[in-house]
């Protein structure tokens, strides 16, 4: 299956990376990883541009676009690394009073876990008992509750378009320090050992990229958790490649690589990440087969 943006698609796409590159780049991120607060004045800014309106009805005063636009969209914060429950508040629209326009910050209950706890001004599902954990990424603090529920289908490919904007984002750091890195009067890109890594991540990337843009048409479930396994991988496996590519120094907390690792990981925690796709994979390929209650021998 060949698939081919429209030119509003593509427009939209490169709108959208060009206000998150302006209102949150590098010196954005670095500064948000020194100071981990929510930034409201940006939140508001999302509300403003329609980023949690982006599949509310036009008659309830959204942008009224579907869900293959608003996995663009969240694929291009995912490659930014743009902080915050984003997932949560945009399902929140239209529901939960100031959520379309980015006045009201919302957490939800995913998978035993709570984003952004502390800075939510509403907290959907039930999260009495949370406790706080010490989070591997410095950007998305967490808390554990005691309750799992099922997951929202929506949620988990918003989180695999997002996983695969981080993929996306280590594919083009890797690439980068290969073509500008020299060792021994040479770019380290001219290593046949380097140019695999790099031919391995963009692979990676584009298969995840037609999965998840798949399950964006189709909305099937199975497609869904079939993108989410694919995106996790590329984004986890990326950028431990990407850390590969830049030796020892993409290990220094100088480094952005380590962020974009540490928040594919916590994304991996995310409901409707590993064995629940996995699970949900497999059921519906045995129900699809005929096998679904027969037993296996």
């Amino acid at each position: 299956m060949r698939f081919r943006l429209t030119r509003d698609q593509r427009a939209l796409r490169d709108g959208v990376r060009a206000v998150l590159a302006r209102r949150f780049g590098p010196g954005e991120l670095r500064a948000a990883v020194d100071s981990p607060v929510l930034d409201r004045a940006l939140w508001r800014e999302l509300g403003e541009a329609g980023f949690f309106a982006l599949r509310l009805p036009e008659a309830d005063g959204g942008v009224g676009l579907g869900l293959p636009e608003t996995v663009l969209v969240f694929e291009e914060a995912g490659r930014a690394l743009l902080p915050g429950p984003l997932v949560a508040t945009h399902l929140a629209a239209g529901q939960v009073p100031g959520a379309a326009t980015g006045e009201t910050v919302v957490a939800a209950v995913d998978g035993g876990l709570v984003e952004w706890l502390a800075a939510a001004d509403v907290v959907r599902g039930d999260a009495a008992g949370a406790v706080a954990l010490r989070s591997v990424d410095p950007l998305t603090p967490l808390h554990r509750v005691p309750v799992r529920g099922a997951p929202d289908p929506v949620a988990v490919l918003l989180t695999a378009a997002e996983q695969l904007g981080t993929a996306t984002r280590a594919c083009e750091l890797a690439v980068q320090h290969a073509r500008t890195r020299e060792q021994f009067g040479q770019p380290i890109g001219a290593f046949q050992a380097v140019k695999h890594l790099c031919a391995e991540l963009l692979v990676r990337v584009e298969v995840a990229r037609a999965a998840v843009y798949a399950a964006a048409v189709t909305a099937d479930p199975a497609d869904i958790a079939a993108a989410r396994l694919l995106a996790d991988e590329a984004a986890v496996r990326g950028a431990r490649d990407c850390l590969q590519v830049h030796g020892g120094l993409g290990f220094t907390w100088e480094a952005e690589v380590h962020l974009v690792l540490k928040r594919a990981w916590v994304r991996t925690r995310r409901a409707g990440g590993g064995t629940e796709s996995e699970q949900r994979l497999a059921e519906e390929l045995l129900a699809e087969g005929g096998w679904q209650g027969a037993g296996l021998r």
